[in-house]
């Protein structure tokens, strides 16, 4: 176990950085949305999400806690849900807010499914919020740093809210796509002995990533406001 342990954190800190900068607005993005219609608005949007480690490090969380397909199902639907809601409405009316202070609170559900994961509540001797509501103002927040990245495109005026939908779909299918060997290798790393070791490790590297995350955005924040 401590040697399990110990390769995690190793590997968290060796790829923080490179979690940090996975949802950066990249220049051949914009160029792919300027000259590819709305399919590219999936392409990008689909990308987005499998290269949004923080959306799947809350979602790997979320479904290490669920020990059935129906659960399974029922979370991650309305974790879906709640970030179509902000990210289509936030988008379409314009609200925005700093992406690094967005981030921050998003590492932070990041943390907070880890250490729930962990039984970090009842060692304080805390009755954890029921997780399904929480997982739906996780998904608002997320929704929301989803749509300060659309927002950071310049996108123009025309078929607006078409482009918002298809940016929305490529979001979900690339978080299928994900999803689907997360839940496979969970299911399957059910069924070792080792499972209790491996669950520990895997949300000691979600807390982990959640506090070097938070720690990375709000130094950009301070970094774009010094």
């Amino acid at each position: 176990m401590h040697v399990n342990l110990k390769r995690t954190l190793t590997l968290l800190f060796i790829t923080i950085p490179l979690l940090g900068f996975a949802h950066e607005v990249s220049i051949s993005d914009q160029e792919i949305l300027r000259n590819g219609g709305l399919w590219a608005y999936i392409r990008v949007g689909a990308t987005h999400m499998l290269t949004g480690y923080d959306h799947l490090l809350f979602l790997a969380g979320v479904i290490f806690y669920l020990t059935n397909f129906k659960d399974i199902l029922k979370f991650i639907t309305v974790f879906t849900v709640a970030h179509c809601v902000t990210l289509i409405g936030a988008t379409y009316l314009g609200i925005k807010a700093n992406e690094h202070l967005v981030d921050a609170v998003i590492a932070l559900s990041v943390f907070y499914k880890g250490f729930e994961n962990l039984g970090g509540f009842e060692k304080l001797k805390i009755k954890p919020p029921d997780l399904l509501f929480m997982v739906g103002i996780f998904g608002l927040i997320h929704g929301f740093g989803l749509s300060t990245r659309l927002q950071s495109f310049e996108t123009g005026k025309e078929q607006f809210l078409a482009k918002i939908l298809c940016f929305n779909l490529g979001v979900e299918i690339g978080q299928v796509i994900a999803l689907i060997p997360i839940v496979f290798l969970i299911t399957l790393s059910r069924k070792h002995k080792q499972f209790p070791a491996f669950y520990k490790a895997v949300n000691w590297y979600i807390v982990l990533a959640g506090i070097g995350l938070f720690i990375y955005q709000l130094y950009g924040y301070s970094l774009g406001h010094s």
